[in-house]
């Protein structure tokens, strides 16, 4: 009787913990082509704000299902997608974006079932995934209202956006002029861009197609971009430049320049990422920050990780 009562509690114990950290859906097809089939995990929140985050995982335009996690989204509240997508060289950036853009019209389309709002999606990410992000937050938009699978008529227009050291510009990448479209300092992920890169007339089309900042509009949603100024390897000029050229045209936008801090790897992140939580909390949940956001430039020091 007493091993019984012990069993119980323990069995108790463990459906109470789980409930209280929410709950884990694995390896949910959002799309199937050319022979695969590309997933999302989806990470449901035991208090759940009504409100979804979808998080691309991807560096250097490569997904891996071993990278997946929550980024502590689900802990604010947030329905958290985490979005693998086709990675290159099989898959190029053009194909990605498509990716990115087909998940994104799936968790609008199934929203319900989720306990979503479908006009409440943000998105995040880092360096490649940051620089999906933007695409979707720049050329997201309507879908085919003749398509045959209802999913590609939901719009994939996102509200809201937040991430790190993001790609806007590869025809000027560390200066004016600086051509980085599977060339120069980018020549190591030529597979990303494919073969419109091999010439100069391709480089300056796909270049133009796949950067952010030459699709920016005064509709699109508000972006957060925290960005080190020691970045060797996404100059910190992306940022700014997109900055720039959002105040242009009157859309929101808003970057943290980190001092001295690099690609990733600064202690101060997880209060980068905590400031991101109310970015999202203000612009789709309306819930002012403590401090408010400047919608400008501004700076902050950073410490080296170990």
């Amino acid at each position: 009787m007493k091993l019984f009562t012990f069993l119980a509690s323990v069995i108790f114990g463990l459906a109470h913990l789980q409930a209280q950290e929410g709950e884990r859906i694995r390896d949910v097809i959002y799309t199937k082509h050319d022979g695969v089939a590309l997933t999302m995990d989806i990470f449901k929140p035991a208090n759940p704000n009504g409100a979804g985050i979808i998080k691309i995982v991807s560096g250097g335009w490569k997904s891996d299902h071993k990278q997946i996690n929550d980024g502590g989204w689900q802990k604010a509240g947030y329905t958290t997608f985490v979005v693998v997508h086709g990675s290159q060289p099989r898959f190029q950036v053009e194909e990605i974006v498509a990716d990115l853009n087909r998940a994104v019209r799936f968790i609008r389309t199934n929203a319900a079932q989720y306990g979503v709002n479908p006009m409440k999606l943000g998105v995040t990410g880092s360096s490649a995934g940051g620089h999906l992000s933007l695409m979707l937050a720049t050329r997201g938009g309507p879908g085919d209202i003749n398509a045959a699978d209802p999913i590609d008529r939901e719009s994939s227009a996102v509200q809201a956006v937040a991430c790190f050291y993001a790609p806007t510009d590869y025809l000027n990448w560390f200066a004016d002029g600086d051509d980085a479209v599977g060339i120069g300092r980018l020549a190591a992920y030529a597979g990303a861009f494919g073969p419109k890169a091999t010439t100069a007339e391709g480089r300056e089309k796909l270049g133009r197609d796949v950067s952010p900042i030459y699709w920016v509009h005064k509709d699109q949603p508000p972006v957060y971009i925290v960005h080190g100024d020691a970045d060797a390897q996404v100059h910190v000029s992306q940022a700014q430049r997109f900055l720039k050229r959002c105040k242009e045209t009157g859309a929101i936008c808003e970057v943290l320049v980190r001092e001295g801090a690099g690609h990733g790897g600064w202690k101060e992140m997880g209060d980068d990422t905590a400031r991101m939580t109310q970015w999202f909390d203000l612009e789709l949940l309306g819930k002012q920050p403590t401090t408010p956001f400047t919608f400008n430039i501004s700076s902050a020091p950073s410490t080296p990780a170990k």
